[in-house]
């Protein structure tokens, strides 16, 4: 059996590197306490604000992921750092930042040499408006990126997303059609949306795909008054949730079998059974 032990670390992020870090190495070295193979973080965990987003990006060379790939070493643990922003060199389209560059926020997975393994940018941009006092453009800050990734490692078959891309299921079924056994899904997912919507649609993709989903949460409130939902979770394969945080920054650890994700597909057939519906009328 292909068993795993996965931690989930809940995080309230804001505008301070250095204290994301102090926290983030925290988290890392409890969750490889708890006997886990690989450490998941959410989306923009060590930077969430909308005050500077250009003065915190960074290239993969730099800062961020180097202290992360320093922590998967010591602790000898596989790091999923959830995401950060990427320096992608091309123009701002938001003309109060003044000169200053779109990034990309990225996932970067590394394995417990400090070698980074795989690279993910974000493809669906949080472009919405929920009422005339908060909206939310992702897309005057980011690039979305172009690439589907999946990525065989010791660990078993992954797949990668980001927050609002939970929202298209063409590419959680791209993902599992791939081979990806484990989706990751790093978030930063409002409060006013995520009340509703997270976990049904968490466990849909799960249900869907027949896959683990991994989904570490922001939690609380980041520059400039926005709040996210927290309620990091585990799904698995037949859509139930096996862990899940609390009301908190926290770790939360749970063990999975990815023999189950074939014992799923085995008695539910429902991606052979798929119909490509190009071929109907």
């Amino acid at each position: 059996m292909k068993k795993l032990r996965i931690g989930i670390a809940q995080l309230n992020t804001k505008d301070n590197i250095s204290e994301s870090f102090r926290t983030i190495a925290g988290l890392t070295g409890e969750i490889a306490s708890r006997g886990a193979d690989l450490a998941v973080f959410p989306e923009m965990s060590t930077y969430l604000s909308e005050l500077d987003i250009s003065a915190a990006a960074q290239h993969l060379e730099d800062e961020v992921v180097s202290r992360f790939r320093e922590l998967a070493k010591k602790h000898k643990i596989y790091l999923h750092i959830g995401s950060f922003v990427e320096k992608s060199g091309r123009e701002s389209k938001v003309e109060a930042e003044g000169p200053g560059s779109r990034a990309f926020n990225t996932s970067v997975f590394i394995n417990p040499e400090g070698a980074i393994e795989a690279v993910y940018r974000k493809i669906h941009l949080f472009d919405i408006e929920l009422s005339d006092d908060l909206s939310y453009r992702e897309s005057d800050r980011f690039l979305r990126g172009s690439e589907i990734v999946t990525h065989h490692s010791t660990l078993g078959d992954l797949g990668f997303s980001i927050c609002y891309d939970l929202r298209f299921p063409e590419l959680y079924r791209s993902l599992a059609l791939r081979g990806a056994k484990i989706i990751f899904v790093p978030s930063g997912f409002t409060l006013f949306t995520g009340k509703d919507h997270w976990e049904p649609l968490l466990r849909a993709r799960a249900i869907e795909n027949q896959v683990y989903i991994i989904a570490p949460n922001q939690i609380g409130e980041h520059p400039v008054g926005k709040h996210c939902y927290g309620n990091s979770m585990i799904v698995d394969p037949w859509g139930k949730v096996i862990a899940r945080a609390s009301d908190r920054v926290e770790a939360v650890v749970a063990n999975i079998d990815l023999d189950y994700v074939d014992k799923v597909r085995g008695k539910l057939p429902s991606l052979k059974n798929r119909v490509k519906l190009e071929e109907c009328k």
